[in-house]
């Protein structure tokens, strides 16, 4: 068994995408209606994928508190000043819980917490 996709309901599908392309550095993989008030989006290079639903009939996005998505990068230091420059605050860290790992974390436009985490 495999994991294919991650998937999240967004109030606002053109902000999530942005964030997910130009913040985390995915790729729109697709894009499609699913009825008249819904639309989906993939993005995603490999082969685990972050879905974004998004749905006119539904007014609020519930977000778990202890639920968020791991991205790994090169640096967290470039990473933050990356993230600082585009305006989004950091939520917490760097934390470094060894000599091995460091990470922060920031929200998403939904409120979803992304955690940017370097293997050293």
């Amino acid at each position: 068994m495999k994991f294919c996709w991650c998937t999240f309901s967004v109030k606002n599908l053109e902000e999530s995408i942005k964030f997910y392309q130009e913040i985390v550095g995915l790729s729109l993989d697709r894009r499609f209606k699913a009825g008249p008030n819904t639309e989906i989006a993939f993005l995603g290079d490999g082969e685990t994928k972050v879905e974004l639903v998004c749905s006119e009939e539904k007014k609020e996005v519930n977000v778990g508190a202890d639920i968020s998505l791991g991205f790994e990068v090169k640096s967290v230091d470039e990473m933050m000043a990356f993230v600082k420059d585009k305006g989004i605050d950091i939520l917490s860290g760097p934390i470094s819980p060894n000599p091995h790992v460091k990470f922060f974390f920031v929200k998403d436009p939904n409120g979803l917490r992304i955690q940017f985490v370097e293997n050293m």
